[in-house]
């Protein structure tokens, strides 16, 4: 079903449905009816399970389970309000979600689901059940009409076709891997970089080979196969040479009594087989057998251009893929760059074409918009193995395909007339450091353009040439923060810029790549900015970027005046980091004051999943930009769950833009925090909760001298580990305690052996930690801790406790600072400005802490909190065995703790004069960044 009919058919199905709707007579008669005539599901009943017994403490039921999408479904009937409590068959009051939360728990890791929808007939809530902290997104039945879209993963599964050209393509990427290593052992002990690039090179014509006899382009069926079967290992080598120099050569300049089976092979062209300084190995039996016996039998014809340009770069040793910050990007997520940077919008000009009624008026519009097409040009600087450019081409070139189709399919017959294709892979540019994935990105995009020739030749019935290889790939090697990129591509001859730029933290980077960002990251004067060298690597492309599109401000529609410059827009997949703490006002403040760009689109955190065998176990963002006109509504999208808002800041929120810069001190009146203390003594001076009991038998005059020690993992999981706290110890009391003074001793020696003179100074006081913090009272704050959580644990602690370096402490903080710091409103900026570990909440004093705005409430309202904050507390002591790992688990939180953090939250949010009834976490950060810019102002 296209876009026009589903959409028809939303409409019918929204009216049809419109006031209508009883939970328990009509749901699957209403789920149903959707999948079916809105969605193509051809047997619904067969796609769904409805009413899934589970087992809580009673039976109970899931409405609709989607099993192939993961999608669990709770239904209510119409008036229902979804976002409150719903009293139960067993006395709880529980909201829609709460009851998908326990229904989900329940299913257990197999079945859990990733998408919950709560649904009243009216309205659709859709959850991304990966993320719990997660605000449902809202769909209404009106809209469903013209937002069908924003459903589309009810039915969403991976194609079969997908699934087997992912297969294949790995199988190829496993096959080829095999070859390299064989030939690799030919080129002797110690190969030249020259031996090395030639191993490449000729990897690469080997396959093109065997893909273009597979697919039919060299003429024959296992035509390559059969001319290397006719040579024994010995020659073997001579035959390969005498091949590639005839693919290389022109039929007419040919010799033409040369051998038969040579000038059967047509003419390549396109550079592949030109270098005739090549070095070619001598083969032995293994490496024949391999290459006819196992690569010529294997179907090349089923590859992904586009997937095998990853699988092909694997031959990559996984070390220097990793030290240059190497990520292989799937299909899916080139489209989660390239459909809201441009594909979309092609899309939607192509629907609204069809749209016209005057067949001629809609043939002159569709010869206009394929020229559009031909006439954009793309532009990766970092394009690796090249299959952001390859699937670009590929998209491109199916939407063309389209086109033809509508302008000559049913009037082609078989014939020579002229090439309707116009799209060419000259449209497409690329910088890659590395010489061999130059080289299988220039082969990837031969290969989708001869895959894509033979898609339209099918297509409209006609005779395409399909060789030689007219079109050259524009991918230059080199380093593409040292490179000039109007040198590869004129920026005014630019449309888009995107890709996938290496991934290398700024501890991690080499010197080479450390004197990269210093020379990119430049004020106007040419000085390298302050923190250039405590950003991330993939930072420089998105300043090279700004300052390449900076002088742009034609919008691209149409044909673009002489000496004007189109407005070029670019999109990268990038680390999370350089969104989350302080890398957020060094990366981005010096785009947006000095090249004035603005953020389009952007997809929040996501788990990277790549198409190579070596994934990549990273969380990345994806972030599109530009300096020109940009869209009223910007789409932000979490997970596949997308919102529409008016201005998409760095921290990748729909709030003003703002830098939240690291400060010393509180921005607003309360009391400073401080960070925990730091052993720096081998471990010595610490004691483990399970040698603490041997200790104390063997050494009982150490009891009071012993207190108990945590850091984040043992506050939050109830830890037992304890240390020697000997501030007020006398040395005749020490020197009664032989195994103390052993443990004293061994710490002197660690810290004496250090390189680090400030550690080597610490050995003048053994008996201490580098910090001695130890306040009567303090609120304590781990500094890392889990993201599933919706409020990070803190606690009040007393004396009798020593935190590490890993809990922050607030000393003499009172229950309204408590109550504050543990509401919604405190960790919606915590998600929003904190930095993350993986994905995981990194909180920080000079960040977090000091740049948060705190509301100025009334003495009623200031009680309130602290009678809330307290209820928290009160909570908590019911269930003093549990750690705060359980307790604030979602599926585990006790009842009565949620509704004290729920009373906690209604009473901030009330201090800050929020609405708690209707606001969103969003609009909750886009008032705190208001509220921040106004202090800094006002400072």
């Amino acid at each position: 079903m296209d876009a026009t009919n589903r959409a028809k058919a939303a409409k019918l199905f929204a009216e049809k449905w419109k006031g209508k709707g009883y939970e328990k007579g009509e749901s699957q008669l209403f789920w149903v009816d959707l999948l079916k005539n809105v969605y193509g599901v051809d047997n619904p009943t067969d796609f769904m399970e409805c009413e899934v017994q589970v087992m809580l403490e009673h039976t109970s039921f899931i409405d609709v389970y989607l099993p192939s999408t993961k999608v669990m479904i709770e239904q209510k009937s119409i008036g229902k309000d979804l976002s409150k409590p719903i009293k139960q068959s067993d006395g709880t009051m529980l909201t829609p979600m709460q009851q998908l939360k326990r229904y989900a728990a329940a299913l257990g890791y197999y079945k859990y689901p990733r998408w919950g929808i709560t649904c009243n007939f009216e309205e659709f809530y859709i959850y991304d059940m990966a993320n719990p902290n997660c605000e449902p997104e809202i769909l209404k039945l009106a809209d469903l009409p013209k937002e069908y879209n924003r459903l589309n993963f009810l039915v969403d599964t991976t194609h079969d076709n997908i699934k087997k050209e992912l297969e294949v393509s790995l199988n190829a990427g496993t096959l080829v891997g095999k070859m390299y290593e064989y030939l690799y052992a030919q080129y002797g002990d110690e190969p030249t970089d020259k031996m090395l690039k030639s191993l490449n090179m000729l990897i690469v014509r080997l396959v093109f080979c065997m893909y273009a006899e597979d697919s039919g382009i060299f003429g024959r069926k296992d035509m390559f196969m059969d001319y290397l079967n006719d040579f024994r290992p010995q020659h073997f080598r001579k035959a390969l040479i005498d091949l590639f120099e005839i693919l290389d050569t022109p039929v007419d300049e040919r010799d033409p009594y040369e051998e038969k089976r040579l000038l059967e092979f047509p003419y390549v062209n396109g550079g592949l087989f030109s270098d005739e300084s090549l070095i070619i190995p001598q083969f032995n039996q293994e490496c024949v057998d391999l290459i006819i016996k196992e690569a010529c039998t294997f179907n090349w014809a089923e590859i992904s251009p586009t997937i095998f340009g990853a699988v092909f770069e694997s031959t990559i040793a996984s070390q220097a893929r990793r030290a240059g910050g190497m990520h292989y990007t799937s299909v899916e997520n080139i489209h989660k760059v390239i459909d809201p940077l441009f594909l979309n919008d092609l899309k939607a000009e192509y629907e609204k074409i069809l749209e016209v009624p005057q067949p001629k008026k809609r043939d002159n519009q569709l010869k206009m918009f394929q020229d559009k097409l031909a006439s954009l040009t793309f532009f990766d600087p970092a394009c690796g193995s090249g299959n952001f450019l390859t699937e670009t081409y590929i998209s491109l070139r199916r939407l063309e395909n389209q086109v033809i189709e509508k302008l000559l399919g049913q009037e082609m017959v078989l014939g020579d007339l002229a090439n309707p294709v116009k799209v060419s892979i000259q449209q497409f540019y690329g910088i890659e450091i590395n010489d061999y994935a130059c080289v299988v990105a220039k082969t990837a995009l031969w290969i989708a353009e001869l895959q894509m020739m033979q898609e339209t030749q099918a297509l409209v019935h006609m005779n395409l040439d399909f060789l030689p290889l007219k079109s050259y790939a524009n991918i230059v090697e080199g380093n593409a923060l040292r490179m000039d990129w109007n040198d590869v591509v004129p920026k005014e001859r630019l449309s888009y810029i995107m890709g996938n730029p290496p991934f290398v933290g700024y501890s991690l980077q080499s010197k080479e790549q450390k004197e990269d960002m210093l020379n990119v990251y430049k004020d106007e004067k040419g000085k390298p900015y302050k923190k250039a060298g405590k950003i991330d690597y993939v930072a420089g492309w998105y300043f090279k970027a700004a300052e390449y599109i900076a002088t742009s401000s034609l919008p691209l529609e149409g044909k673009v005046p002489e000496g004007r410059m189109r407005c070029k827009k670019a999109a990268f997949v990038s680390t999370n980091s350089i969104t989350q703490g302080e890398q957020v006002a060094d990366v981005w403040k010096p785009l947006y004051n000095r090249f004035g760009i603005h953020i389009d689109f952007a997809h929040r955190t996501f788990r990277w999943n790549s198409e190579s065998n070596n994934k990549a176990a990273v969380h990345c963002v994806i972030i599109g930009f530009s300096n020109g006109g940009s869209r009223k509504e910007k789409p932000l999208y979490s997970g596949e769950l997308v919102t529409y808002v008016e201005n998409i800041n760095p921290y990748l929120v729909g709030a003003p833009t703002a830098f939240i810069e690291s400060r010393k001190e509180p921005l607003c009146d309360v009391p400073k925090m401080s960070t925990g203390n730091r052993p720096a003594d081998g471990g010595h001076l610490i004691i483990d909760g399970k040698d603490y009991a041997d200790f104390i038998k063997k050494e009982p005059k150490a009891q009071k001298f012993i207190k108990r020690f945590i850091g984040s993992h043992e506050f939050i999981n109830n830890g037992e580990r304890y240390c020697l706290w000997l501030v007020n110890a006398s040395p005749e009391e020490l020197s009664k305690m032989p195994l103390v003074l052993k443990r004293i001793e061994d710490c002197r020696n660690d810290r004496l052996a250090s390189t680090d003179k400030g550690r080597q100074k610490l050995a003048d006081t053994p008996s201490l930690f580098r910090e001695t913090k130890n306040p009567l009272h303090f609120i304590a704050i781990p500094e890392v801790s889990s993201e599933n959580r919706r409020y990070i644990p803190m606690d009040f602690l007393d004396s009798n406790t020593i935190i590490s370096n890993k809990l922050q402490m607030i000393e003499n903080g009172e229950l309204f600072h408590f109550g504050i710091l543990q509401s919604n409103v405190h960790m919606a900026w915590v998600r929003a400005v904190c930095g993350r570990l993986k994905s995981d909440y990194d909180y920080s004093q000079k960040i977090v802490y000091n740049n948060f705005p705190w509301p100025n409430p009334t003495k009623s309202q200031k009680a309130k909190i602290e009678q809330t904050a307290q209820g928290i507390l009160d909570a908590r002591k019911k269930h003093p065995d549990s750690s705060f790992a359980s307790l604030y688990k979602e599926v585990l939180m006790p009842p009565e703790l949620r509704k004290a953090h729920q009373a906690n939250d209604r009473a901030v949010m009330e201090a800050y004069r929020f609405d708690w009834h209707t606001m969103k976490e969003s609009e909750c950060v886009a008032e705190l960044m208001k509220m921040y810019q106004s202090l800094v102002e006002q400072q």
